[in-house]
């Protein structure tokens, strides 16, 4: 594969593939070849030659699995990883909301990639005030100022797709108004073709190279995030759904100044949910939060199967009611959601139990029901980001510790094969969920509460929850219902008790308690 040979095919296939894409787009009669930009063509096709041709020719002539030959392969994914990040800056639209993906896959990628590629979230493309003025004319008919008494030219956030104005209505209401970027709706379809066809032809050089799964999720996933109407509606479902978290705070929508393209909410403001700082100085318990968060998430995966997919802290806000002293938690951004089918969210409820009890047959049986087959291990490890021996431990009995991170993050480089193969086989709703999973745990390092048990305990709660409902929407029998029902009951009570156990341990009550007994058992 290392060979000179080798690397001209590489070049070869990229030429193949423009004049492939040309053709394509010559006779398709929906696209415009004008607007796809040879420029745009050219640039993706150069650096997908250029990263290729690196991969082939830095390691073929160093043993594999020497010191030397990791410390190159490094370099190689460090030089890559900036040009794609590049790549993603000069193209923008499709290409950074791709590349935001990657780098958000943690502990599935190698490192000097997710590093890299953190940086698109803060590097999104900005849309000029002409083009902001074209789009609300286009969409809803009237100027800006016959719209808004103000409007700040400065965005409050840019992202991939669109960008968010504060402004205040003509009857007084202070909005956020999110604006898609032109251009993005026309070019979105041809930058996916356009990756689709790279990602083939990197495919026949590199035949362990299984990323197809980005394409065919972008494919699904883009054009639901482009529809504005669709994020409002989600946005409705989810307040409804997690009304009973007096904590959660969700943007009305306004939907009589809202289309495809603009979206009309309701203004609110906060720190980011991983500003500890912010945290701090406002007097917000970082543990509740944390533990909130986990409740939020809990109960969209595995109660109601419907979960918002980009918890990145841009998009979870965190405020202090000076009133009332309460915290709450903001969720923005509500484009991408993955809903759960039954049968996958019963079988991933079963499997995060049997990882929180260490049961580990159930851990095999439930990751191949999954779709892991024999790299169950590798999969248990990707869905908690700890080791398999704290997998086997139990991943509640004790904290990530510096040296086990460190560890799962050298495994995304060294298994990166078999890691895209499971990408590659297990179902699409997964996807989504390890990229949840990896964005929360992100939030989690940064507030230093990874891995509580408190977390764990409502992971528990729900799990059985969920469990237990879908077995008594399966059962024609009275008692078997009512079996189902006690079951559950003492499950949770079970879980409350430990948690008070817990709680007693760790308060002045608990070690007063301690110390009381000890010298009762002392004295007698």
């Amino acid at each position: 594969m290392g060979s000179p040979i080798m690397a001209r095919r590489a070049l070869k296939l990229a030429s193949l593939a423009t004049a492939a894409s040309g053709i394509y787009l010559y006779g398709n009669k929906f696209m415009d070849p004008n607007d796809f930009g040879v420029v745009r063509v050219g640039r993706a096709i150069a650096t997908t030659a250029v990263i290729t041709y690196d991969y082939l020719t830095s390691l073929r002539n160093v043993p594999y699995g020497s010191e030397e030959y990791d410390v190159l392969k490094s370099q190689v994914h460090l030089r890559s990883a900036e040009r794609l990040r590049e790549l993603c800056c000069a193209n923008r639209g499709t290409f950074i909301k791709v590349g935001q993906h990657l780098g958000a896959l943690d502990y599935l990628l190698p490192e000097e990639y997710t590093r890299t590629l953190k940086v698109l979230h803060s590097q999104a493309p900005q849309s000029t005030r002409q083009e902001i003025e074209q789009v609300i004319r286009e969409d809803l008919g009237k100027e800006i100022k016959e719209l808004f008494v103000s409007f700040e030219d400065t965005p409050l956030g840019a992202a991939s797709l669109a960008q968010v104005h504060k402004a205040v209505l003509q009857d007084g209401r202070t909005v956020a108004v999110k604006i898609q970027h032109p251009k993005v709706q026309a070019q979105s379809s041809k930058d996916i073709f356009l990756m689709e066809v790279l990602l083939l032809v990197v495919k026949q050089i590199f035949p362990d190279f299984e990323f197809m799964w980005l394409v065919e999720e972008a494919k699904k996933n883009l054009p639901l995030e482009l529809d504005f109407l669709n994020e409002g509606r989600n946005a409705e479902k989810v307040a409804q759904m997690l009304k009973n978290f007096d904590f959660l705070k969700v943007p009305r929508i306004y939907w009589e100044l809202s289309t495809r393209r603009v979206l009309l909410m309701e203004f609110m403001e906060g720190g980011q949910v991983n500003d500890k700082a912010y945290m701090e100085k406002n007097g917000i318990d970082v543990n509740e939060i944390s533990r909130n968060l986990g409740k939020l998430y809990s109960e969209m995966i595995f109660v109601n199967g419907f979960v918002h997919c980009d918890p990145h802290p841009g998009n979870v806000l965190v405020k202090k009611c000076s009133d009332s002293g309460k915290a709450y938690i903001i969720l923005l951004d509500h484009g991408l959601y993955q809903v759960l089918s039954e049968s996958f969210r019963m079988d991933y409820c079963r499997l995060w139990q049997a990882l929180i009890k260490a049961d580990m047959k159930r851990v095999q049986k439930y990751s191949r029901r999954l779709g892991a087959g024999d790299l169950y291990p590798l999969f248990a490890c990707m869905l908690t980001a700890r080791s398999w021996e704290s997998v086997n431990r139990g991943i509640g009995q004790s904290p990530v510790s510096a040296s086990e991170d460190v560890e799962i993050r050298s495994n995304a480089a060294a298994y990166l094969p078999q890691i895209t193969q499971l990408l590659n086989n297990v179902p699409r709703q997964m996807l989504l969920l390890l990229k949840t999973n990896d964005l929360l745990r992100g939030i989690e390092s940064a507030l230093h509460t990874r891995a509580s048990a408190s977390s764990f305990l409502n992971m528990s709660r729900c799990c059985i929850r969920a469990v237990s409902t879908y077995q008594r929407s399966k059962s024609h029998s009275l008692y078997r219902r009512i079996h189902i029902s006690l079951t559950e009951a003492l499950s949770l009570w079970q879980i409350n008790l430990y948690e008070l156990f817990l709680w007693l341990k760790g308060s002045r009550l608990g070690n007063w308690v301690v110390v009381f007994l000890s010298r009762m058992h002392h004295f007698t």
